[in-house]
């Protein structure tokens, strides 16, 4: 099965409502790994460091297996990150997995 980067990027200050709606993204992210499908998931840290605090976050990245480029779009456009508007953009690519 083809693989896709979906790549959001957050509203400004979006932390706590990132905090709010982590747990239904979770879930989501839980049931493609549970699919076997999901190759890696996590966030942008706003500033160099592992652990961001305040400063929050500035998106999020994820591959994942789709059948097609269409069933990724529309997957990511269901993620509680996009529906409670903490997206602002979010952009889906294919993705070549070459290393490692």
């Amino acid at each position: 099965m083809p693989l896709y980067a979906i790549i959001g990027t957050d509203k400004a200050d979006s932390l706590a409502d990132r905090l709010a709606v982590r747990p239904a993204h979770l879930a989501r992210m839980e049931l493609l790994k549970a699919e076997g499908r999901l190759v890696l998931a996590g966030p942008f840290p706003a500033i160099d460091s592992v652990d961001p605090g305040p400063a929050g976050f500035s998106g999020s990245l994820i591959v994942a297996e789709f059948e097609s480029l269409t069933d990724a779009k529309t997957w990511a456009s269901a993620d509680p990150y996009v529906t409670s508007g903490i997206f602002t953009d979010v952009s889906v690519k294919p993705f070549r997995h070459v290393l490692p």
